[in-house]
């Protein structure tokens, strides 16, 4: 009787430790289905420079000539006429880390001014986040795919001009589309 009991014993630890092993994992399956991703639990100025990075979506419309109508104050026109440092194929600027030096009216995006750009696209998750709203769902931290940025239609042409191959006088001859 002594090793049925004991037999019992170990049988009811065996179950009382899957029972806490399942109770554990099921703890951890809550938590982790409550925890929001970083983007809707901080803000601009509390993300470290990784997370800041990854906001961007690649579409390269911030790299574009964009004019402002001198008749309507606020009204924004993009061009397809890109930044001397931007790479059309890649949609990223070729030399990213100096581009403020390179590019003197290059502006640089941080939370303090993300949401005062007027210029910046209305699907620029900068813009977006600064202004309390949430990314779209194309955006790559949401669909997990780069592509889905462009299949959206919110990446640039692969086709854009570079500013150094147009002459700045016929800068309106390439205008496309208010900027919203």
């Amino acid at each position: 009787m002594g090793a049925g009991a004991t037999r019992h014993s170990a049988s009811a630890f065996a179950t009382a430790e899957l029972i806490s092993q399942a109770v554990f994992a099921g703890a951890i399956h809550a938590t982790l289905a409550s925890m929001k991703p970083f983007w809707e639990t901080k803000t601009l100025a509390e993300m470290t420079e990784a997370e800041w990075e990854s906001l961007c979506d690649g579409c390269g419309r911030c790299c574009l000539v964009v004019l402002e109508d001198d008749d309507e104050p606020g009204a924004y026109y993009e061009t397809k006429v890109a930044c001397r440092l931007f790479d059309a194929q890649k949609r990223r600027c070729t030399d990213y880390p100096n581009r403020h030096a390179r590019v003197p009216d290059c502006v640089k995006l941080t939370p303090q001014n993300a949401g005062a750009l007027a210029w910046l696209p209305a699907t620029c998750a900068y813009r977006r986040l600064a202004r309390g709203e949430g990314l779209a769902d194309w955006h790559p931290l949401i669909s997990g795919d780069p592509k889905t940025v462009a299949r959206a239609g919110v990446a640039v042409s692969k086709s854009v001009r570079n500013e150094d191959d147009v002459d700045i006088v016929d800068i309106e001859d390439w205008m496309t589309r208010k900027r919203r």
